[in-house]
């Protein structure tokens, strides 16, 4: 009877704390727990006798068990108590793991961690500055290499050579600048003083920044007196700036002489020594440095029998995963796609998170994989990112992704995209908050050329902004591929789309984009334009605010026979530059009812026509050349006033106050926690 009495309390008490709305079985798991407990009890019994679980593992498989025996039904919860727990492996669900909710107690913080604490360090002197040093046997082992560590839950850097900004690669060593832009090379002369034949050369990495990519190569040998770099990788393409016969630019990381920042570190792999300089104030003897083990932390993976249904994870936090490419490649030739999701679904149905963060990892932070269908990430934290924030690759169909922020990526993984989409309908990315990427914020399609792509997916009232941030080029706020039947790009608020070379546009549609709708955006502060359109068919462009483009404010590039796009009811507003860039000399694309204000006082121009010949030629005949009266277009108010004459031509006011996150009640927020 006690037993009994227990049971039912435990079954009551979650029903309150959790909020349940199907009060099914529930079991806990703490760090203070034991394996051998029923895990019934959100804290130890005072006998100690019984009590939470203490791993995740002990209570999935109590669940198993609990099924096996026919003695479940509905719905569980494992409610997981504060704390921070250490994974040695991946956590894995199958099919048999379905219909469970993974949650926060109540309110408690729950960090769940691929990493692994470094503990030992003793003071040292480094290059004349003292600096602390701990011994990692498994490091010297070669059973653990990390890029990425963090002290007392921020990210430090590696050692990093420039200190700031970029070398330059002088030339190609016995290739030509013309070669075929898509081969890649393994050696290039650097110039004098960049690169020297430092201690431990196979630890140091080159990182190249060329086109749309990044190439990470470690260095095999160095000829100082020849200054050519032989390389341990080919890079992804030529070491080209882009398509010009500019040397690419690069940075190097894991210098050992290097170490003479406070806040820096280096990891010797032959001796096993991890060498760090203390910020300052810092006190190391009482920080937490942990550095990742694992490539991601959860993953959820049907079989081609059953998938896995009903998976859900609240309020947790997932952080500190390292992603290794393969030896024979020193990257991906877009977005990184073939870095790995810190949480990983596959085979799922109506799985993902809500009220989670991941943060402070190296690779994507949530993956949706083949198979998978209405799975959701729902007002989320992903930040601190090696790689992007979401992916939905191939195989897949409607996702949702909603109510979240995104941001700050690209730490290792230069080329990642903030939300990428691959070959896959009908998904959902909406009030989302994305930022800060060196790439790309939303990408839709994975298809060049004109075969189907991702057909039906809706981009809605997201926030997308600092993208690009000047370090890669060809990108775009919103990148889009292939022909993409019913998908809608609408009432996005989109700004600083900043490349380095070309190619910063807004709102991109590259080879074979066809059949998208864009409209109710608002564009501006981009640097190669508000929207440009590689080639494509049949794309209605309407409704939307493109401003404060730098070099032209709409582009586009390839002639078609076909119409390219209908571009209507469109106010173009400007200061600099020109209006159209590339190529419009064909008339294979449809444009009216727009209004054009260049508010420099220049004459606005079309492709080097004046308006009357432009018209002449068909285009824009019921369009204006006038101030559409914004509120303040200097300070980016781009409301309309009353009598703008964009009205009269049947352009409906953008209301942006609902853009971004929407109800991020009972989610993680502020920097990552630090127990």
């Amino acid at each position: 009877m006690p037993v009994v009495v227990s049971l039912l309390g435990a079954w009551v008490m979650s029903c309150l704390l959790l909020g349940a709305a199907d009060a099914g079985q529930v079991f806990y798991v703490a760090t203070n727990g034991c394996d051998s407990w029923s895990g019934t009890q959100p804290n130890p019994s005072k006998d100690r006798g019984d009590g939470p679980f203490a791993t995740l593992e002990r209570a999935r498989d109590a669940v198993r068990e609990l099924r096996k025996n026919g003695g479940l039904k509905g719905t569980v919860t494992i409610a997981v108590r504060g704390g921070y727990y250490y994974l040695d492996k991946p956590f894995e669900l199958t099919a048999d793991d379905s219909d469970v909710v993974y949650s926060a107690y109540r309110n408690e913080k729950v960090a769940i961690s691929g990493g692994r604490e470094i503990t030992g360090f003793r003071p040292v002197e480094v290059n004349g500055r003292r600096m602390i040093v701990a011994e990692i046997p498994e490091v010297k082992e070669g059973k653990w290499y990390f890029t990425q560590l963090f002290v007392n839950g921020r990210r430090r850097p590696r050692t990093r050579l420039p200190k700031e900004g970029y070398y330059r690669i002088e030339d190609l060593v016995d290739t030509p600048w013309d070669v075929f832009w898509a081969q890649g090379q393994d050696r290039f002369r650097f110039k004098e003083g960049d690169i020297k034949p430092w201690k431990n050369l196979s630890d140091v990495d080159i990182v190249a920044l060329h086109f749309w990519v990044e190439s990470r190569m470690p260095v095999k040998s160095v000829d100082e007196s020849q200054r050519i770099v032989e390389l341990g990788k080919k890079s992804v393409y030529r070491l080209s700036d882009g398509f010009s016969p500019f040397g690419a630019r690069y940075f190097i990381e894991n210098v050992f002489e290097a170490l003479d920042t406070p806040g820096q570190w280096y990891l010797d792999r032959h001796e096993g020594m991890l060498y760090y300089y203390p910020a300052v104030g810092e006190d190391w003897k009482r920080a937490k440095f942990v550095a990742p083990v694992l490539n991601r932390i959860v993953g959820v993976v049907g079989d081609e029998k059953r998938r896995v249904e009903n998976v859900r994870f609240e309020r947790l936090r997932f952080s500190h995963t390292e992603h290794h490419l393969p030896a024979d490649l020193s990257g991906t030739y877009q977005a990184s796609t073939l870095v790995l999701g810190t949480v990983y679904f596959e085979r799922a149905v109506k799985c993902g998170l809500v009220g989670c963060e991941v943060s402070s990892i190296g690779n994507y932070g949530v993956e949706f994989a083949k198979g998978c269908r209405e799975c959701f990430v729902d007002r989320c934290r992903i930040v601190d990112m090696g790689a992007g924030g979401v992916k939905i690759h191939h195989g897949s169909e409607k996702t949702t992704v909603r109510n979240s922020e995104i941001g700050d990526g690209g730490k290792i993984f230069i080329s990642s995209v903030g939300v990428w989409i691959g070959n896959s309908p009908d998904n959902v990315i909406i009030h989302n908050h994305i930022h800060d990427m060196n790439y790309t914020g939303v990408s839709v399609g994975w298809v060049w050329g004109y075969g189907e792509s991702a057909r039906g997916n809706l981009i809605e009232q997201n926030h997308i902004h600092h993208i690009g941030r000047g370090v890669l080029s060809d990108l775009g706020g919103i990148y889009l591929l292939g022909v993409q039947p019913g998908t809608v790009i609408r009432n996005n608020l989109i700004h600083d789309c900043i490349s380095h070379g070309y190619g910063g546009w807004g709102i991109y549609t590259d080879e074979g984009s066809s059949h998208i709708l864009i409209e109710n955006n608002v564009v501006y502060n981009t640097k190669s334009g508000g929207f440009h359109q590689h080639y494509g068919k049949e794309n209605i462009i309407r409704n939307n605010i493109f401003a404060f483009a730098t070099d032209q404010q709409l582009q586009r590039t390839k002639a078609e026979e076909h119409t390219s796009f209908v571009f209507e009811r469109n106010i173009i507003y400007y200061d600099r530059g020109q209006l159209l860039g590339s190529n419009w000399s064909d008339d294979s694309f449809k444009m009216d009812y727009n209004i054009y204000w260049n508010s420099s006082d220049n004459q606005v121009t079309f492709a080097g026509a004046s308006f009357e010949d432009w018209r002449k030629r068909g285009y824009d005949l019921n369009s204006l050349i006038a101030d559409p009266l914004f509120v303040d277009a200097n300070k980016r108010d781009f409301r309309l006033k009353p009598n703008s004459p964009a009205f009269k031509l049947g352009f409906k006011e953008i209301d942006v106050s609902r853009v971004g996150p929407r109800n991020r009640r009972a989610g993680w927020g502020g920097p990552p926690a630090v127990f």
